[in-house]
């Protein structure tokens, strides 16, 4: 008998191995007030040596959408800027925030935290969800100051705002499966946080940030139907189709569905692909 085999019939386990996905998953959830003690105490971290604090939550994105404006603004000139404009730009710049702190500090969640994963026996999914639940905590004031922001440009509130709520979750659910991604791709390869900013620059200029899609590209039916199938441009359509009045803005019923698709396959792909690696996180051979 092996000693591997003699120490299972003794009760003992592999420290770090990597359990059945059920039993994996059922310990991340009894994990979930750490999971989101940790993401608070990062955010008071990240913002308590500052004497604007939490401000600088919503003042970040606020400054970054007044430099866009401004400068985009300009070298689109008036025939090109889409209606709404100011409003247009702040969901499109609060949205996209979500998305690329999710997705570029996220990686670093395992590399940035080695002391802990080698020091405490845990799920190690915990660390890049606490960062995901760290970005939607930060997330929730840019919503409320969009809503402000929309209506003190003269938008009636209507009904349709309470589907921001699903499509928040959806948002979440992709930002954390993509977050899982990457998270395990720069254990093995340190490199692509140097390359992950890029890739983040890329989605912001096809995603229709500062300037509308489907506006641009309206005589490239092509560049149209490939739009429809990028995922971070589908969520900010939603976003701007509920919030923004006017047939322009109508929201696309099969949007929902799609990045619904993206949401769903994103989390299940990113859960599979992270839990493989368990058993290597915090290795150093």
């Amino acid at each position: 008998m092996s000693l591997a085999e003699d120490a299972a019939r003794a009760g003992l386990h592999k420290v770090g191995g990597r359990p059945p996905l059920g039993h994996y998953l059922s310990d991340v959830w009894r994990r979930r007030e750490f999971v989101y003690s940790l993401a608070r105490f990062r955010i008071e971290a990240e913002n308590g040596r500052n004497r604007l604090g939490m401000g600088w939550v919503v003042l970040k994105p606020l400054i970054n959408a007044g430099v866009y404006g401004t400068i985009f603004g300009i070298l689109l000139g008036s025939n090109a800027r889409p209606a709404h404009f100011v409003e247009f730009l702040i969901i499109g710049v609060f949205m996209f925030e979500f998305f690329s702190t999710c997705f570029t500090t996220g990686s670093k969640s395992i590399t940035s935290n080695a002391a802990l994963v080698q020091s405490l026996s845990f799920p190690r999914m915990a660390l890049p969800l606490a960062l995901v639940t760290q970005r939607l905590l930060q997330f929730v004031p840019m919503v409320v100051i969009m809503l402000v922001i929309v209506t003190a440009f003269g938008t009636v509130p209507k009904p349709a705002w309470l589907l921001l709520v699903p499509l928040v979750v959806l948002f979440t659910v992709f930002n954390a499966g993509l977050t899982l991604i990457t998270a395990r791709l720069t254990v093995h390869f340190r490199d692509l946080t140097q390359l992950l900013p890029f890739i983040s620059r890329f989605f912001f200029y096809t995603s229709g940030v500062f300037f509308s899609v489907e506006k641009r590209f309206q005589e490239h039916p092509t560049v149209l139907k490939i739009a429809d199938f990028q995922p971070i441009h589908e969520f900010m359509s939603l976003g701007r189709g509920l919030l923004l009045d006017g047939t322009y803005y109508a929201v696309k019923a099969e949007y929902w569905l799609y990045s619904g698709v993206w949401a769903v396959g994103t989390l299940i792909i990113g859960v599979l692909f992270f839990w493989a690696a368990e058993e290597r996180y915090g290795r150093t051979d």
